[in-house]
């Protein structure tokens, strides 16, 4: 940025003040001090939440297994009445070997009625990940999908290297402008929106640029108040909206593909392509971005930009050309334009969270369309459809309906004190057909004396569909256990309750109605359950169920039981989920495991809980699994003091872990077994000075005497010795041996004279 200082020798003396502006230096011959004032823009600062890579655990190595097993029996038991039992396993297993993560994810479907019998196994995924580090992305080799920012996500078998957003702090994640200005002083920026502070820091006199702030969960303009030392307050706006498309300034996300399309449809084929893409975040609140795709019978270049326009809110504009060959052998060309809009009304309270239109000629297709091997299938025909053996729902496609035209909508209004009102909504036609895709949802909803409710509405029209569906509902929920408990009861955990009722009617007058309690149970509320009972009209009659779940240190059960007049129906349900992590030191059970875990291990200290994880505690052996940790953030790993048995005791509770995506890190706390002492030390009749050091035989940690010379020790040996030092000089130490005497009481008080 100052190429005067680039060019400096390194053992030569610059005059910073000469070269950059508005920066000084004073040398005080009083204090013998030398003041070095610098503007905010000129240095080079970190974003808040910053954690450098140094500090990032790849974790340990490790063989990882997650299942999911769920069953249930069944029984019709009607005049004609048959008898199923269905099975399901999933199992997800996975090595980490360094900063390389192998997954593997396959499935068992099992299922036996007095009709038919089906069994299979079926493999979803394998990849092999890892972080890259100086790209600030990750490598996938194997089964994934591609980002869809630009082009439409695909699934793919083969190679993709592309930013990982998680990698970044908080504070840079979205968008949010850079707020720039100038301090006369040693100045106070304070940044606000809607009346609430987002940030605030201390700048030196000079040019400012403040490049981390939170994104924001709306659009709306930030209030920068610069506050100088004299007390003057200067303020102005910066104008503030955000489409997902916009990145901060220097922000540079990348993704390159190549791979063979990958798809559990027989109707396509599985082709080889290639794809990459770039967003890149300029000054002034513009983003410009761009991809392409490329295979046998397909290419398409896709240009865009986003541009921050403030007041007038914030658009993003892009263009795909697409050149294509169907299964036809026909050649076709054409565009797609794609439009985006937000903006936040805060005067009205409304929020346009999105808004957008795509057109496309009648020559563009995709390159998913290009993969079918047919030019036509479910068209809504029974006897067309059963001649081309396409009457699944799930191979809807007809390529001779080319898209045209999407428009999509996505708007909220804020109605103060009596809740929130949301509309969203989409319709897409096609090229050649009236037929059209079209979802409208409308939604109130709020909360009085903490009863939550909600009103919505549900309007859906699919090409191919006879009738449109329209569902109307209302739910209510009311917390049994807020209006039961005291409100200032906060002396135990609160087990939860709430009872719930549920409306839901057609535009043909069919009506359901469920009522129903559920909450938590025990003291760490890791026993859910749920009772519903529930009526339908037009001959479809009463329902219910009820359902346990206990989320233990070793994996979670479940257990349910649903009934219905319709057709006499009954059944069971029950299920079994969890991990298994094979490490060095053995083989831990836990609760399913997330992408990102952490492995608690304090040897030796059985049945140990770990702080705000219900159900949670350390094995016989002492370790234990906390699932669901957040990548590249530091997570606080802590454990409940209060399950320590009165012979144990922890040097520090509390530790912090930084892993990285995929990683299986290990929180290791030192715990020791022993008896707890308050044993105050004597020395030639008088208390040992306060302050002296103690130091034990027995490697624990050491201690510090307290007043008549007390002092705490735990983890004791039944045996030992005990040294005590305050001063120089073989007259200011001595020794005492010990031997505690047998005791069930949490904490023995003894007396030792030291020689």
């Amino acid at each position: 940025a100052f190429p005067a200082l680039a060019a400096a020798k390194a053992d030569s003396c610059v005059d910073i003040a000469a070269i950059i502006p508005a920066a000084a230096t004073l040398f005080n011959f009083e204090q013998l001090r030398l003041e070095i004032s610098i503007p905010q823009a000129a240095l080079r600062n970190n974003a808040r939440g910053y954690i450098p890579p140094e500090q990032w655990d790849e974790g340990i190595n490790a063989l990882l297994l997650n299942y999911n097993f769920s069953g249930s029996y069944s029984r019709d038991r009607s005049e004609n009445g048959t008898t199923h039992k269905s099975y399901f396993l999933g199992l997800n297993s996975g090595v980490n070997l360094g900063a390389w993560r192998l997954r593997d994810y396959s499935t068992w479907n099992y299922y036996n009625s007095d009709e038919n019998r089906h069994n299979e196994w079926e493999h979803i995924n394998t990849y092999l990940e890892r972080t890259v580090i100086p790209l600030k992305g990750r490598l996938t080799v194997g089964d994934s999908y591609t980002p869809s920012e630009i082009f439409d996500s695909l699934p793919f078998r083969g190679a993709q290297i592309a930013s990982d957003d998680n990698m970044l702090p908080d504070s840079m994640k979205g968008f949010a402008p850079t707020i720039r200005g100038i301090a006369k002083s040693n100045a106070q920026v304070t940044i606000k929106q809607n009346g609430y502070t987002l940030y605030q820091s201390y700048v030196p006199p000079g040019a400012f640029a403040i490049n981390d702030l939170f994104p924001t969960s709306s659009s709306g303009d930030l209030t920068v108040e610069v506050k100088e030392t004299d007390g003057s307050i200067s303020r102005y706006s910066v104008p503030y909206s955000a489409v997902p498309l916009l990145q901060r300034e220097g922000r540079v996300k990348y993704a390159l593909t190549a791979a063979e399309y990958r798809s559990n449809n027989d109707q396509q084929d599985e082709v080889n392509f290639a794809q990459g893409t770039l967003i890149w975040g300029l000054p002034h609140g513009v983003t410009v971005y761009g991809g392409s795709q490329l295979s046998g019978d397909y290419y398409a270049l896709a240009l865009g930009a986003g541009l921050n326009m403030g007041n007038v809110g914030a658009i993003s504009f892009d263009v795909t050309h697409a050149r294509s060959t169907l299964a036809d052998d026909t050649s076709h060309t054409g565009q797609s334009l794609r439009f985006l809009y937000a903006k936040s009304l805060n005067e009205m309270g409304t929020n346009f969270q999105l808004l957008g239109y795509r057109y496309s000629t009648s020559g563009f297709y995709n390159l998913d369309e290009t993969t079918y091997k047919h030019m036509q299938g479910y068209t809504g025909d029974a006897e067309q459809d059963d001649a081309n053996e396409a009457t699944d729902w799930l191979d809807y496609y007809n390529l001779n309906w080319t898209k045209r035209g999407k428009l999509q909508f996505n708007i909220s209004q804020q109605l103060g004190g009596l809740g929130s009102l949301f509309v969203t909504g989409s319709q897409q036609s096609y090229w050649h057909t009236d037929e059209k895709n079209t979802l409208v949802q409308v939604g109130y909803s709020g909360t009085w004396s903490g009863i939550s409710y909600s009103l919505t509405y549900n309007y859906n029209k699919s090409p191919g569909m006879s009738d449109s569906d329209e569902i109307y509902a209302i739910n209510l929920s009311f917390p049994l256990s807020q209006w039961l408990s005291p409100a200032n009861d906060v002396s135990q955990k609160r087990n939860y309750a709430y009872a719930t009722y549920g409306m839901s009617a057609n535009k043909h007058g069919e009506t359901s109605q469920n009522a129903g309690i559920n909450g938590t149970l025990l003291t760490e509320n890791n026993l859910n359950y749920s009772v519903q009972e529930g009526y339908a009209s037009q001959g479809a009659g009463s329902q219910g169920s009820a359902s346990l779940e206990y989320d233990a240190a070793y994996g979670n059960a479940s257990l349910g039981y649903n009934y219905s007049d319709n057709g006499d129906y009954r059944e069971v349900t029950y299920g079994l989920s969890g991990g298994v992590v094979a490490h060095r030191n053995g083989i831990t059970l836990s609760q399913p495991l997330g992408d990102t875990n952490v492995l608690i291990a304090v040897p030796g200290a059985a049945d140990v809980s770990v702080e705000n994880e219900p159900g949670i505690h350390t094995d016989g052996r002492g370790y234990a699994v906390v699932p669901y940790a957040s990548a590249y953030h530091l997570n606080r790993m802590a454990l409940d003091i209060n399950s320590l048995s009165d012979a144990m005791d922890i040097d520090d509770a509390v530790t912090n872990v930084v892993p990285t995506h995929g990683a299986i890190v290990r929180a290791t706390f030192n715990a020791r077994l022993g008896a707890r002492a308050l044993v105050t030390l004597r020395y030639h009749g008088k208390p040992v000075p306060f302050g002296a050091l103690v130091s034990r035989d027995d490697n624990g940690s050491d201690t510090i005497v307290g007043e008549e010379g007390e002092a705490y020790l735990s983890g004791l040996s039944p045996k030992g010795v005990l040294k005590v030092q305050w001063g120089e000089g073989a007259d200011k130490r001595c020794t005492a041996n010990y031997h505690l005497p047998e005791s069930k009481q949490p904490l023995l008080r003894i007396t030792m004279e030291c020689s």
